[in-house]
């Protein structure tokens, strides 16, 4: 069942969960998520369960272990909230190539009836963010 958040709600909820993606804690990303709630980005599986969503965020966190998520805004359509994000970082993790990335996506949200995230759909531009792991970011 989706239930209807409100704007001020909604507008608390992107803050608090951007500062989660912050925190470098993986859980608390997920802890937004409802028990039954799943994570899909672009054309990846969705990521359900809190555990599974832990170990996405996880995998960003350590790929980018200075990542900074910014807020840019939110839009209300058909029903759910599309939370738009930038992404910054740099991929010094494991493997990484030493480049900086940043790019810009967003999440589109349905919420269960524990007000948490029932169901998130990533998106970004996946070719631009391979060119900037692969040369770093272009000028803006």
């Amino acid at each position: 069942m989706n239930r209807i958040v409100d704007e001020a709600v909604a507008e608390k909820l992107s803050i608090d969960y951007t500062q989660a993606w912050n925190s470098g804690i993986p859980e608390r990303v997920a802890s937004f998520y409802d028990e039954e709630g799943s994570l899909k980005v672009n054309d990846d599986k969705p990521a359900n369960g809190r555990e599974a969503i832990a170990e996405v965020a996880k995998s960003f966190m350590t790929a980018f272990p200075d990542l900074v998520l910014e807020f840019d805004g939110l839009e209300f359509v058909n029903g759910r909230i599309n939370y738009h994000w930038t992404f910054k970082g740099t991929n010094t993790g494991p493997g990484g190539t030493g480049n900086a990335v940043d790019f810009s996506g967003s999440e589109s949200w349905i919420f269960s009836e524990t007000g948490l995230i029932l169901e998130s759909l990533g998106r970004f531009d996946a070719t631009d963010y391979e060119n900037q792991l692969a040369s770093g970011p272009s000028v803006k």
